[in-house]
């Protein structure tokens, strides 16, 4: 039988379980660590997701460790190390940060990412194939960009002045905002970036962005997934509607997004560790997989409050 051991970490208190172990009947159990980079609606789902996939093809074979790091890197990075020398048999990173912090502490156990973007960006990788060749692989949570702006077009037709919002610090934010431009470029339309370097930027950052543009777009964003109430006490009173790029956000300033579901990438992920702890595969040669569906949604309190009509194959966020 196993036997639980409690560890005090230098940044979380935890149960923390050891190295993979026979359980009375001979079969293999393997300890997990999910390393989820803050607290948000969408990486909650996404985590939830890949413990309901890897339970459901496991059973109790599989013990997991949940950590969270309350956005802060250094917390990523400590977690991640602790991981490391508890011999866990793999990681799931939830958001860009959790997943560089666990790309530097090992170079041999699997890790899975989700939530993140670009993985490209995020792990610096210069001739991307859709496999990184390493220890890693995973879930992405990008939507079509491509599909987004043009929501943004198909709903304000006559903007002509687009902000893109975005923390700097967060890589996948940059990359999304540098090909949003481009497709704002191709319909001939004026952007221009406001970026914050955290989350003390942003009042003063969005104060300035409404009144200098028609539409602000905001991308996946980890910061401003936390801060969307201080976004929408200025965005809404200065009537200036807000494209999101997912659901999360959305639902506390956007009016629209083209959004994923968190909960089915996570739940991808967990059938990628299916994969590789019982099938053998070898993750460095595992594409990054995306989302099979994407959703058109709205916010119907602020479209009301901002007087905006959506069309018909809009699907309202559930309001909480």
């Amino acid at each position: 039988m196993k036997k639980a051991h409690k560890l005090v970490s230098a940044v979380l208190v935890s149960t923390m379980v050891l190295s993979m172990t026979a359980c009375g009947s001979g079969e293999k159990t393997y300890k997990v660590g999910i390393l989820q980079q803050l607290e948000h609606p969408a990486l909650d789902q996404a985590t939830q997701g890949f413990q309901d996939a890897l339970t459901k093809l496991m059973g109790d074979s599989v013990t997991f460790d949940v950590q969270n790091a309350q956005g802060e890197q250094a917390n990523c990075s400590s977690i991640a190390t602790t991981f490391v020398s508890n011999n866990y048999d793999l990681i799931l990173a939830n958001a860009t940060t959790a997943l560089q912090a666990s790309a530097a502490a090992t170079s041999t156990i699997p890790v899975l990412g989700t939530s993140v973007t670009d993985y490209a960006t995020a792990l610096d990788i210069d001739d991307w194939t859709g496999a990184t060749g390493k220890n890693i692989s995973g879930t992405s949570d990008l939507a079509p960009l491509d599909q987004q702006e043009d929501m943004l077009v198909e709903l304000f037709p006559d903007a002509r002045n687009v902000g893109i919002l975005y923390c700097s610090a967060e890589p996948n934010s940059v990359y999304q905002a540098t090909e949003f431009g481009k497709y704002l470029d191709e319909d001939g339309i004026s952007h221009k970036e406001y970026t914050v370097a955290d989350s003390n930027d942003i009042a003063s950052v969005v104060q300035s962005a409404v009144s200098e543009v028609d539409v602000i777009y905001i991308p996946t964003d980890n910061t401003m997934a936390g801060n969307t109430e201080a976004i929408d006490n200025i965005t809404r009173p200065a009537g200036i509607p807000v494209i999101a790029g997912e659901e999360g956000i959305c639902s506390g300033c956007g009016v629209a997004t083209l959004s994923i579901s968190y909960y089915d990438i996570g739940y991808k992920a967990g059938e990628m560790a299916y994969d590789i702890l019982v099938n053998g595969k070898d993750i460095s040669t595992m594409d990054i997989e995306y989302a099979p569906n994407v959703t058109k949604e709205y916010n119907a309190a602020i479209c009301s409050d901002l007087g905006i009509t959506v069309p018909d194959d809009y699907v309202a966020i559930d309001a909480e």
